[in-house]
């Protein structure tokens, strides 16, 4: 029995080696979780200035619609850019604690196949915006992020493809309730990254630290 335990070390050593040259694994889990909580916090911003325009609508001159739609873009924006941030910054520490290149032949697949749907999806939701078909753009946002996720899971961790088949799910189901468009978009991209994050941090990431 002693004699095959090198065997099996050298097999799990030969894994190892083969799954980071195919996959990217330094995807943290702490990445999902502050992308969650950005994607919440944006959405109850968004929640307030909407509900803030409707109780005081009787008062006051109305602001232009168009405007609110310009300010709501521009939060969405600043909400993405934040979620990036926080979520390079996260992969990015996990990659240096275990000594793997954040940026390689793999994590250019990735970026790639991750890439392709978010472009589709964005010209699909500046073409409903110039439509001015604002009531089916979270629902685009989140089959595409969805079919991004789907895509991009075979260079990545396998729990990314079942983010990317829930964050689907959610938008064809709000495709049949487009009123309620602003909490769908905070359950795919906050409540679900949140769920996400902590199961990746417990998985992969807890045992590392604990270590």
């Amino acid at each position: 029995m002693d004699s095959q335990n090198p065997s099996l070390d050298t097999l799990k050593d030969i894994k190892r080696l083969m799954e980071r040259s195919s996959r990217f694994i330094s995807l943290s889990g702490l990445s999902g979780l502050s992308a969650g909580i950005c994607a919440l916090i944006g959405a109850y911003v968004a929640h307030s200035w909407i509900k803030s325009d409707f109780v005081t609508s009787n008062t006051r001159v109305l602001e232009p619609v168009h405007e609110i739609k310009i300010r709501l873009v521009l939060l969405a924006i600043v909400v993405l850019i934040a979620a990036l941030g926080f979520s390079f910054y996260f992969t990015w520490n996990k990659a240096r604690k275990n000594n793997l290149p954040i940026w390689d032949h793999t994590s250019k697949k990735l970026l790639i196949n991750l890439m392709i749907p978010l472009a589709a999806g964005g010209f699909f939701v500046l073409g409903l915006l110039s439509q001015n078909e604002w009531r089916f753009v979270a629902s685009a946002c989140l089959v595409f992020y969805g079919l991004a996720l789907v895509n991009a899971s075979k260079y990545t961790l396998t729990d990314i493809r079942y983010l990317g088949l829930m964050e689907i799910a959610l938008g064809l189901i709000n495709l049949y309730y487009p009123e309620y468009s602003l909490y769908f978009w905070a359950i795919g991209f906050g409540l679900l990254h949140i769920i996400y994050g902590l199961i990746m941090w417990w998985k992969y990431d807890k045992a590392a630290v604990d270590g």
